[in-house]
């Protein structure tokens, strides 16, 4: 029984790659980067960054984002086994199950020994609630030395799935948008108030930036400074030869 669940769960997650590439290599795909070194497929990228989303645009960076040299965290709940094996055969050739209320030391040590890597992380997965950022992020960050970057992903008027997330299903042919702040360096050693801090800071900017996001693919206006962005690997990091620019948080109230 075991042996045959690996193989129907090892064909779902190949159906569904392909469904993926063929359903999501319809839409338009425009970016707007505070820092266009921040981005995993620049050629400017200045090192290993870790991308934190919403857990309901997963489907934006699984299609566009493989091959770029990217650790996927998911969690070891059940549903997400045909998840992992849709992202390894998108070009997630790490993908790490564990989070931060379960396996979650097994999946950090994990992702120290992949350290020059980049990490995308849902960080309101598995379960929710919806668009509240979890502490493990801005802890992973503070542990492995390694800036933050928010990914704010929009569709225009997507199918909504009746799940915790109100997971989005873009319509073929329609438009996809996303905008990445700067680098936000975290620092070591963090005491609780500090990682709050730094949590309600993300937090609220990705969801102010995601806001903006799903305005702009809706709207269908032009954005200064935006780029067409296609599905293609990452050419390799340089080294960065000065501080990425630094986002300052107020203490939550």
């Amino acid at each position: 029984m075991r042996i045959m669940n690996r193989i129907l769960t090892g064909a779902a997650g190949l159906l569904g790659s392909g469904l993926i590439r063929h359903w999501m290599g319809s839409l338009e795909y425009k970016a707007a980067h505070y820092d266009s070194s921040a981005d995993m497929a620049s050629p400017d990228r200045t090192g290993p960054k870790i991308f934190v989303l919403w857990h309901e645009y997963l489907l934006f960076p699984l299609y566009l984002r493989g091959n770029c040299d990217t650790a996927l965290l998911m969690s070891r709940h059940r549903d997400a086994e045909i998840l992992s094996r849709v992202a390894y055969h998108m070009g997630f050739d790490l993908v790490v199950r564990g989070s931060t209320n379960r396996h979650g030391m097994s999946a950090m040590r994990e992702l120290i020994r992949a350290k020059q890597m980049n990490i995308a992380i849902t960080c309101d997965g598995p379960r929710g609630p919806r668009r509240e950022l979890a502490a493990g992020a801005i802890f992973l960050a503070s542990k492995l030395g390694l800036p933050i970057v928010v990914s704010a992903i929009g569709f225009d008027r997507p199918w909504r799935t009746n799940t915790w997330d109100r997971f989005a299903v873009p319509r073929p042919g329609s438009r996809a948008r996303v905008i990445t702040s700067p680098a936000i360096p975290i620092p070591d050693n963090l005491d609780r108030d500090q990682l709050e801090n730094y949590r309600v800071g993300v937090e609220r900017l990705l969801n102010r930036l995601t806001l903006e996001a799903e305005y702009w693919a809706e709207a269908g206006t032009a954005k200064l400074g935006e780029i067409p962005v296609r599905r293609e690997p990452a050419p390799k990091a340089r080294i960065a030869q000065s501080s990425p620019p630094a986002l300052v948080f107020q203490k939550a109230a």
